[in-house]
C-alpha cells in the first residue's frame, strides 16, 4: 500500500458514456481525447471503464492512453490483469468484482488499489481492507451505472468520513455518483476528499474540469 495525495477532481472515462454518439471503431480515440483534454486542464487521475468494450480493444485503449500520458495517475476498473497489461498506476474494483486482497495479490504493494462501497456497513468493513483509497456512492442519482445501488446522500458521505477520522486513517474518501459542478462544493464540505465525475466532463472536458477546480478551491 501506498500514501496518497488524491487530487479534488477524478475523472472517470467510461467508454459506455460515449458508444453511443461514437462511430464503429473510433470509441478508442474519443477516450484518448478526452483524456488528453482533461490532463491539459490539470487532471493528474483518471480512471478507464469499460464494461461493454471487448478486451482487445479496452487493451489497446489503455496502452495508448499510458502513451499519451506518461506521467497522468491511470486507474483501471475491474481488471487488475489489464493494469498490468496496460501499466497502468493502479486497479479500482467493487463489490462484486475482485476482492481488494485479491487485486493486490495481482498488482502488488507499489500500485493503488481503490474499491467502490455503497453503504455504512460496507464502507465500516473497507477500513481493514489493503486499500489506498475508498469510494462512497451513488451520492446523488446517476444515469452511467447499470443496476445502480440505492443513493446515500450528504449524509452517507459525512458518516464516511467520521469513520476514517475515528479509526484515524489516511486513507483518501472519494465520493461518486451524480456529482456536477452544482453540488461538488456540497460533496466537499460533508467531508470528500476527491469527488468522482463522468457524466459533467463528458462535454467539454477541458473547460467542465477548469470549473470544478475553480468551484473547488
Amino acid at each position: 500500500m501506498i500514501t496518497m495525495q488524491i487530487p479534488a477532481l477524478y475523472p472517470i472515462l467510461d467508454t459506455d458514456s460515449l458508444s453511443t454518439p461514437c462511430a464503429p471503431g473510433l470509441l478508442g480515440r474519443a477516450i484518448c481525447e478526452q483524456a488528453t483534454q482533461l490532463f491539459a486542464a490539470g487532471c493528474t487521475l483518471l480512471q478507464l471503464r469499460a464494461k461493454q468494450m471487448p478486451v482487445n480493444e479496452l487493451l489497446s485503449c489503455a496502452r495508448e492512453l499510458r502513451r499519451l500520458l506518461p506521467s497522468a495517475t491511470l486507474i483501471m476498473n475491474d481488471r487488475a490483469d489489464l493494469c498490468l497489461a496496460a501499466d497502468f498506476d493502479g486497479v479500482h474494483v467493487g463489490q462484486q468484482d475482485l476482492s481488494p486482497q485479491g487485486a493486490r495479490a495481482v498488482v502488488g504493494p507499489a500500485r493503488i488499489v481503490g474499491l467502490s462501497t455503497h453503504n455504512v456497513a460496507q464502507f465500516s468493513a473497507a477500513l481493514l481492507a489493503p486499500v489506498d483509497y475508498l469510494a462512497i456512492g451513488p451520492v446523488f442519482a446517476t444515469a452511467s451505472k447499470q443496476n445502480v445501488d440505492p443513493v446515500v446522500g450528504l449524509e452517507c458521505v459525512a458518516e464516511a468520513r467520521r469513520l476514517l477520522d475515528a479509526a484515524a486513517s489516511a486513507v483518501p474518501l472519494v465520493a461518486i455518483g451524480g456529482i456536477t459542478r452544482a453540488n461538488a462544493q456540497a460533496v466537499r464540505r460533508a467531508g470528500a476528499d476527491s469527488v468522482a465525475v463522468i457524466g459533467d466532463i463528458s462535454c467539454s472536458p477541458g473547460d467542465s474540469a477548469r470549473e470544478f477546480f475553480r468551484l473547488m478551491m
